[in-house]
């Protein structure tokens, strides 16, 4: 078991994660989401109050998504960076498709609700996927295809949150969603040629996550943001942050990104059913830490939450800039001084990504309203604006 859970040599992959991307929400018991990428509308246009701890959620996770994306070519060099990109990448990812599925508590397809579905994923997803296209053509492959079917970079959780969405209703009526989600998640872990379109492998290994989200309530969230909770927190994370340090010289990052197989990855089939539950074990875990840790007071930070869909989608771009154009191999680039100079570059470029006036410039194209494109309806009422998130 040790041997294909930390094989001799392990590349390591930069990889994509999402934010979770969601949208104004109410107080508890009827948080509702806007038809973003990560939330989904109540299908009413009465204005409702944001919620601030799930703002204050969303901007954490997105500093996270950048951190990851920004640690990434420093993994193979240091072993602390990698295993603080361990560490991240075992919950960061999970915090987002759970927040989203809680979020989409109230989708039943009705016909706004689908709309917002359209114009808050799926048309973003397309015109970036065309974007990003045109972008690495020319900064690094000029014959890279432009496909729908095989997402680009951090791109494939647009496609697996509108696969998520459009089935939550199968998922809030049968009578044990987890289990089954768990169960497919683990089929999908032990099949291989899963994945090549649609990125169809994570959206199956995640699936847990969002279906575990579909069924949470506010108070569910409440039971781990008391003060025990916060001190149990912190032995928690660093039991995992020392587990990440001496699992990083040979652990295989693979495992969490859900990109591939038991098989693929050198192991035994029953290999995958195992990981896959104990890596949802470590990263529920890792996520209650979170939300112990995160305030649900108005911060500085929580307008910052409604915008992590723009962070989300435009990050990329300096990321792969970053990396095409050997930014990090620049003096000083590979010391200490230098990995934190990138990291607190990281932080400040999310959060400048997240500010008003980006999502002012970006708003046509990453929450365009399209009222063009539909056919009016009977009771429709004037679809709301997509503050989608992160993640």
């Amino acid at each position: 078991m040790v041997r294909w859970m930390f094989p001799p040599a392990s590349g390591r992959t930069a990889s994509p994660t999402a934010p979770a991307q969601t949208s104004p929400t109410t107080r508890a018991p009827e948080l509702r989401a806007s038809g973003s990428p990560a939330a989904e509308g109540a299908g009413d246009s009465r204005a409702k109050p944001r919620d601030p701890f799930l703002d204050n959620v969303k901007f954490l996770t997105i500093l996270l998504v950048g951190l990851g994306h920004a640690w990434a070519p420093l993994t193979g060099e240091n072993r602390s960076i990698a295993a603080l990109y361990l560490f991240v990448y075992a919950f960061h990812m999970p915090a987002f498709v759970l927040v989203s599925g809680y979020l989409s508590r109230s989708f039943e397809a009705r016909p706004g609700q689908v709309r917002r579905l359209i114009t808050g994923v799926a048309v973003p997803y397309a015109v970036f996927e065309v974007v990003y296209t045109l972008f690495m053509r020319q900064i690094a492959d000029p014959d890279r295809p432009l496909s729908f079917f095989s997402p680009g970079y951090a791109l494939w959780f647009l496609v697996a949150l509108f696969i998520w969405r459009l089935t939550a209703p199968v998922w809030k009526l049968l009578r044990w969603p987890l289990p089954v989600a768990l169960a497919v998640a683990a089929v999908a872990s032990a099949t291989p040629g899963i994945g090549g379109e649609l990125n169809l492998m994570r959206v199956l290994q995640f699936l847990p996550f969002f279906v575990l989200g579909l069924h949470l309530r506010r108070e569910h969230f409440d039971l781990v943001r008391t003060r025990t909770a916060r001190l149990v927190a912190a032995p928690v994370a660093l039991g995992f942050l020392a587990f990440a340090y001496w699992a990083a010289p040979a652990m295989d990052d693979e495992w969490l990104l859900h990109t591939s197989s038991a098989q693929e990855l050198g192991a035994p089939w029953w290999a995958g059913p195992v990981m896959t539950l104990a890596i949802f074990g470590c990263a529920l875990a890792l996520t209650a830490c979170l939300v112990a840790w995160t305030p649900g007071r108005t911060t500085w930070f929580t307008a910052l939450g409604a915008g992590t869909i723009f962070a989300y989608l435009l990050h990329v771009y300096l990321i792969q800039a970053a990396r095409e154009f050997d930014w990090y191999a620049l003096s000083g680039a590979d010391t200490p001084l230098g990995h934190l100079v990138i990291s607190v570059l990281a932080l400040v470029m999310m959060t400048a990504l997240c500010a008003a006036p980006v999502r002012r410039l970006f708003r046509p194209v990453v929450e365009p309203r399209m009222d063009w494109f539909f056919r009016d309806t009977p009771g429709k009422t004037s679809p709301e604006r997509v503050n989608a998130t992160a993640r």
